[in-house]
């Protein structure tokens, strides 16, 4: 697939998931925005990528209730400026925290088309990673910060527990076009047991469409390395996901059924009807 092809990809499908109907709860409103926040920052990437006045210079963005951070280097404040009018213009996002430094002596990226590709390649991959791990029942609503450079992904933040930190890392490494990770994520033994029964309440309280499950299944399939998205169907009644379709090998039939499993709201898994193709 195109390069520019699989990031508009990506951030738009984040963006239209965003946007399914979800129970009246607090627990689905909150996901609907920081799924929403991961496409704002999908789209400021895009655009400063797509600038030629800032695509020379490492510029990073986080979206926070409307409110974009900028951070990194550039040369004068003409372009300092001009990253804030550029994230300003993009939709939902209503202040700048400008943290951007200027310096004269910045080295300049090379403005090739192969360093612009990777550079929408790596904001495409952050984009994905950050929907993987809001739609898995075991990190959505950790404190995780995903950077991406050149394929390489890294992870900060608190994961809670070992568990959590290992399946955020696997969940990053499946992804397509991901070369390496690096879990930095760190692990707070005080609040393991209360997050764990956290995590338990909001499941038990949460009632997710079936619409909803099948949406974030299938879109983790097409995010999944090893699997062919386009050959298994899914469908889902009451929270029981039910796979059909063909697979490469029984590791892949697997990890379909363990993906699917670990989506919000799943109660079980049919995987039967999925065949391996001989």
């Amino acid at each position: 697939m195109h390069k520019l092809k699989t990031l508009v990809l990506a951030t738009a499908s984040v963006g239209m998931f965003a946007l399914t109907p979800l129970a009246a709860n607090a627990a689905e409103g909150d996901m609907s925005q920081q799924l929403s926040e991961a496409r704002q920052e999908g789209s400021i990437w895009t655009a400063i990528a797509l600038n030629r006045h800032l695509n020379p210079f490492s510029i990073d963005s986080e979206v926070d209730n409307g409110t974009a951070v900028l951070t990194g280097t550039v040369e004068s404040s003409v372009e300092r400026d001009l990253a804030e009018q550029v994230a300003l213009s993009i939709e939902g996002i209503n202040k700048v925290d400008n943290q951007l430094k200027v310096d004269s002596k910045v080295e300049r990226k090379t403005n090739d088309s192969k360093s612009l590709a990777n550079r929408l390649d790596d904001a495409s991959i952050t984009a994905t990673v950050k929907s993987k791990l809001l739609w898995n029942s075991n990190t959505e609503g950790l404190d995780i910060s995903v950077k991406t450079e050149e394929g390489a992904v890294t992870l900060t933040g608190n994961a809670r527990t070992p568990a959590a930190k290992e399946l955020a890392g696997s969940l990053a490494s499946n992804t397509e076009g991901v070369r390496e990770v690096f879990n930095h994520l760190s692990i707070s033994k005080a609040d393991s047991t209360a997050a764990e029964a956290q995590a338990a309440a909001d499941d038990a309280s949460a009632a997710i469409s079936d619409a909803w499950i099948t949406s974030k299944v299938k879109s983790s399939f097409v995010y999944t390395r090893n699997l062919d998205a386009f050959a298994i169907s899914v469908e889902t009644h009451d929270g029981v996901v039910k796979l059909s379709g063909t697979v490469l090998s029984s590791a892949a039939k697997n990890l379909a059924v363990e993906t699917a499993r670990d989506i919000r709201g799943v109660r079980g898994v049919d995987g039967d009807a999925l065949r391996v193709e001989s």
